[in-house]
C-alpha cells in the first residue's frame, strides 16, 4: 500500500473544498450535507466544522445509508434519516468517487425524501472509470488509477490518510 497524502494534506484539502462550496452557495442555512455511510460521513462533519469556522454558520448534516438503493447486493431496508430536503440545496458527500454507482444509489435514496432544489456533489478524490454520466462539484484531488488499484480513505488514528493500493499487494 502506497501512501498518496498524508492527514494533514486530507484536512487541507478539505478545507479548500469547503471555501468552495462556501463561496458557491449564496445562502448556507438552506444547505444540508449528506454523508454517504460509512466513509463520506467523517469527511461531511470535517466539511461541517469548517464551514461554522469560516462563515460562522452552522449547516444541517445527516448521514444516509444507500445500501437498499444499490443496483448489486441491496439491503432489504434500511433506517432512512426523517431529514426535510425540499427546497434545499443538499450536498452529498463521500471520499472517492470511482463508477458513479454509489453517487446513484445517494440520489435515488435522496429523490425518495423529497425534491430537493440542487443536488451537488463533494469528494475527496476523484479516481475516474465512470460507468455513469456523473461529475463531482467539488473534487479534494483526481487521481487517476487503473482498474486493478483501490483508493482507501483512513481517516482513524491508525495511519490517516490517501493510499493506493494494487491488486495483489
Amino acid at each position: 500500500m502506497h501512501c498518496l497524502f498524508d492527514y494533514e494534506t486530507v484536512l487541507k484539502t478539505l478545507r479548500r473544498m469547503t471555501h468552495e462550496i462556501i463561496e458557491k452557495n449564496d445562502d448556507l442555512d438552506d444547505i444540508i450535507l449528506i454523508g454517504i455511510m460509512k466513509k463520506g460521513l467523517p469527511i461531511a462533519q470535517i466539511i461541517q466544522e469548517n464551514i461554522k469556522l469560516y462563515s460562522g454558520k452552522r449547516v444541517e448534516i445527516v448521514g444516509i445509508d444507500i445500501s437498499m438503493y444499490r443496483d448489486d447486493n441491496k439491503k432489504k431496508s434500511v433506517e432512512i434519516p426523517a431529514i426535510q430536503v425540499n427546497n434545499k440545496i443538499c450536498i452529498l458527500v463521500d471520499d472517492v468517487l470511482y463508477t458513479g454507482r454509489t453517487v446513484r444509489a445517494a440520489m435515488d435514496a435522496l429523490i425518495s425524501l423529497g425534491r430537493p432544489r440542487k443536488i451537488q456533489l463533494a469528494v475527496l478524490v476523484d479516481r475516474g472509470h465512470r460507468e455513469f454520466p456523473i461529475r463531482a462539484d467539488y473534487v479534494g484531488k483526481n487521481i487517476p488509477t487503473g482498474q486493478n488499484e483501490t483508493v482507501l480513505v483512513q481517516l482513524t488514528k491508525d495511519n490517516p490518510g490517501v493510499y493506493l493500493e494494487k491488486e495483489g499487494e
